[in-house]
């Protein structure tokens, strides 16, 4: 009795062992390492691409927005100029619909930068200027102005009577005035006239004056602010009104030779179209008797005559003559 309840006890634990067993092997085999989950990136998302920006074009040259840039030179009282062609730029506007805006540069090289630049599209400029500007690539003429029946003028020298100078050989040791040290008449033709004569104008005269405009200068001289000057022919009679007398205390003691007249110039890559109509336009200011008035109120002119570069070329063979050149006159 005893032996059985052994064998039934050992049989259990034989049992209990082989079930233990087989639970185990099963767990280690259905149970097989698995591969670490794998991360994928997510699409990039849809953007909308940013808008692209683009200028507005620029307004129409000729325009209120975009007007047609006129410089002038400052020769004569800067308020006189301004309204002499303030009426002729709406004339060109009545008859074109080009809308044009004047103004006066502060000297004669500014004039020339401001073509030059680009600032300005056209000028009403001196035969120095021109030259200047031409020589740059930055100045076409299109009219020469007429005076007196003549698309050339002259300069002269002046002085009061009591000054005791004569001649141009007097001017050594006194006080010189003048317009604008680019001035054609006022300065370039004078200063030449005043080295042929043996005076070196740098050196030679006690001081040099820059009156800021012909008529600035006969008023300076008038008034005793200055021994001798230089300015066009007959710049006197710009002030005659207010010194009805100048002609008596201002006197002339030489004249030069023919200058050619200032003219109207354009840049050259202005649109030949618009200069076409410009051009048109200001020539029909000398077929009329108010077009005449126009005309005079600018500068005095009388008339507007087509030219060519080719037509102050005999400007330019006087600076060579002289041996001198146009770097050497803007020193």
């Amino acid at each position: 009795m005893r032996k059985n309840r052994l064998f039934l006890a050992l049989s259990l634990l034989v049992l209990a062992s082989m079930l233990l067993a087989a639970c185990g092997g099963g767990q280690e085999a259905t149970e097989a390492p698995t591969a670490a989950p794998q991360e994928t990136e997510a699409p990039p998302a849809e953007t909308e691409a940013p808008p692209v920006e683009t200028e507005a074009p620029a307004p129409e040259i000729g325009t209120e927005e975009n007007p047609i840039v006129w410089v002038l030179t400052p020769s004569q009282d800067t308020e006189a100029v301004i309204s002499g062609a303030e009426a002729i730029t709406q004339f060109i506007e009545d008859e074109t619909g080009l809308v044009i805006k004047a103004f006066v540069a502060t000297d004669f090289t500014a004039q020339v930068e401001a073509l030059c630049s680009g600032e300005a599209q056209m000028a009403a400029i001196n035969t120095f200027g021109y030259v200047r500007a031409n020589e740059r690539g930055c100045a076409e003429v299109a009219l020469a102005t007429v005076r007196y029946g003549s698309t050339s003028y002259s300069g002269q020298i002046i002085t009061r009577p009591d000054t005791g100078i004569e001649s141009i050989a007097d001017l050594a040791g006194k006080t010189f005035c003048r317009p604008d040290p680019g001035s054609t008449s006022g300065w370039v033709i004078p200063s030449l006239l005043m080295r042929g004569a043996g005076i070196d104008p740098e050196k030679d005269l006690a001081r040099i004056v820059d009156a800021g405009g012909h008529d600035a200068t006969v008023i300076a001289v008038y008034n005793g602010d200055c021994d001798a000057g230089s300015t066009f022919e007959d710049a006197r009679a710009i002030v005659e009104d207010e010194f009805p007398d100048v002609k008596e205390k201002v006197i002339v003691i030489q004249t030069t030779a023919p200058i050619p007249n200032d003219n109207i110039s354009f840049r050259p890559d202005f649109p030949a179209d618009l200069s076409e109509k410009i051009v048109d336009a200001l020539l029909k200011l000398n077929d009329t008797d108010e077009g005449k008035e126009m005309l005079k109120g600018l500068y005095s002119w009388s008339g507007l005559e087509r030219v060519d570069d080719s037509f102050y070329d005999g400007f330019r063979q006087q600076l060579e003559a002289a041996g001198m050149s146009i770097e050497d006159l803007v020193q």
